[in-house]
């Protein structure tokens, strides 16, 4: 297998319906699996583990909110492997009332970019016709990086995390992958 954090794009998938929760599935651009995630049904704390594949066994990534129900709820990041911490996203409560905007924190809490909804026009559009996918740019050191976009499927919520613009490795994949998990899982439930 290919170096998981090393890919310049990844296709996650989150099957609708299922009686025991979630599942998240994250391939790379020649769509082999290279990480997965059952999310349980019905939780009030978001705790969300990615794994090596679906037999869950080798566990590479943690995403957890730090409160219960939380319009501005914070998710630390956490490499599994090494316990490492390595940042937080944080989403902003009211304003992604209109357009969704999360922020990317360091390990000591401070902002180091933003993760937006592309324009007010279309985030505002899309809040009347659920059927218009949502974009979001990364703005990280000056940068900004059209990152993640979603397809239109009623039955899979499909993003694309596409880092390719991210020359430099301005933002870690890792805390990539977590946004576009908390995007999917998070974002998702409010259509």
């Amino acid at each position: 297998m290919n170096n998981i954090w090393g890919q310049s794009e990844y296709i996650i998938r989150k099957k609708v319906f299922s009686v025991m929760g979630a599942k998240l599935h994250i391939y790379n651009s020649s769509e082999e699996l290279v990480l997965f995630s059952q999310m349980k049904a019905f939780k009030l704390k978001e705790d969300i583990a990615l794994y090596t594949d679906e037999s869950m066994e080798r566990e590479l990534l943690r995403i957890k909110a730090r409160k219960m129900i939380d319009l501005s709820a914070t998710y630390d990041v956490y490499d599994s492997e090494t316990g490492e911490s390595l940042g937080a996203l944080r989403r902003k409560g009211l304003k992604s009332i209109v357009k969704d905007e999360w922020v990317i924190l360091d390990t000591r809490d401070n902002e180091i970019g933003f993760i937006k909804e592309d324009s007010v026009f279309m985030a505002l559009l899309r809040r009347v016709i659920t059927l218009i996918p949502q974009k979001y740019n990364v703005e990280i050191g000056g940068t900004v990086i059209p990152a993640f976009r979603q397809n239109f499927n009623p039955f899979v919520t499909k993003i694309i995390a596409d880092f390719s613009e991210d020359r430099k490795g301005v933002l870690d994949r890792r805390m990539g992958l977590a946004a576009a998990v908390l995007l999917c899982a998070i974002e998702g439930k409010q259509d």
